[in-house]
């Protein structure tokens, strides 16, 4: 009976690690993607202070702001819209700023953004809005057809592509969203030295049907009973209240050095670190007491063969 006991709370204690090791694993994903863009070296961090580069990238919580409605976008089928077109004051929206080309942060947080609402039970076109919005005005509907085909094949209902929305437009509809979100960004240098890329934060917004900021959600994970629970109030016209304001940030670009400094998963990563040795301590605890039970149990009770003996006599 010990011996049972001690394997079962062996395989316990492997299963835990193997949890929580696979928990880490998922945004250091992260990292592992950005290496394999181009050539690009992972650079280390230099101490907390955030880069020049990087203090203008912030996401400022303007809850209750009213969206620009008449800003003017061209949609994922080239076709020319404006943005009020998505609020028809009976459904909320999802929103957020991205660009398509981004070789990392957004297509994490696209991620993210799918995988919750894959879970949430409600329906895009019918219940509420997707809307994605390009901060890049050189990118072209094309491409957004071709992230909006790739993130609706992800979410595996095809019968609610008219409920997802993928924006292209010039500078002045851009800079009219984004300061009404309080979404910051800088155009940094990519590998080539070029300004192709930009440095900014993680975050989807929730609209209320008239196109004002109920919600914001940082980040790149987004938990699906807050997003339902969140489109529910925004529906109602309710304004939620500011979230903690943990960015997650995109990366910085050093075209001297060409180097990329990763801040996106630093705090997870040292989590991450910090539970494997909190497991590691309690399997090596676990292990001891294991050991000292069995030869506990085998120095209490007789041997099978002695017990055999004892029985013939």
């Amino acid at each position: 009976m010990i011996a049972v006991n001690t394997t079962r709370s062996t395989a316990a204690v492997f299963a835990g690690l193997a949890l929580a090791l696979g928990l880490i694993a998922a945004p250091l994903r992260c990292g592992a993607q950005v290496s394999s863009y181009g050539d690009k070296i992972a650079g280390e961090n230099t101490g907390d202070q955030l880069p020049t580069v990087l203090q203008k990238v912030q996401v400022t919580q303007q809850l209750n702001a009213q969206l620009p409605l008449d800003a003017a976008f061209v949609d994922d089928t080239g076709i020319p819209i404006k943005l009020g077109k998505y609020f028809d004051g009976k459904h909320p929206a999802v929103v957020t700023t991205v660009y398509y080309n981004c070789p990392m942060l957004c297509s994490e947080e696209m991620d993210g953004l799918t995988s919750a609402l894959e879970m949430v039970h409600l329906v895009p076109g019918k219940d509420f809005q997707i809307v994605i919005i390009s901060i890049d005005p050189s990118e072209t509907p094309q491409l957004a057809a071709q992230k909006k085909e790739f993130y609706l094949k992800r979410y595996g209902h095809p019968e609610t592509a008219g409920g997802w929305h993928y924006l292209t437009g010039k500078q002045p509809a851009i800079d009219a969203v984004t300061k009404a979100v309080g979404f910051g960004y800088v155009r940094v240098p990519g590998p080539d030295g070029r300004l192709t890329q930009f440095a900014h934060a993680s975050s989807i917004e929730l609209a209320t049907p008239q196109g004002k900021l109920a919600q914001y959600y940082l980040g790149v994970e987004y938990s699906p009973k807050d997003l339902l629970l969140g489109l529910i109030d925004a529906s109602g016209n309710k304004i939620g209240s500011p979230v903690a304001n943990i960015l997650t940030y995109c990366y910085h670009y050093d075209p001297q050095t060409n180097k990329h400094s990763l801040i996106v998963v630093r705090a997870v990563q040292l989590g991450g670190m910090v539970t494997v040795a909190s497991l590691g301590s309690f399997m090596f605890l676990m292990f001891r007491r294991d050991v000292q039970l069995g030869r506990k149990q085998d120095t209490s009770q007789p041997s099978k063969k002695k017990t055999g003996e004892m029985d013939k006599g």
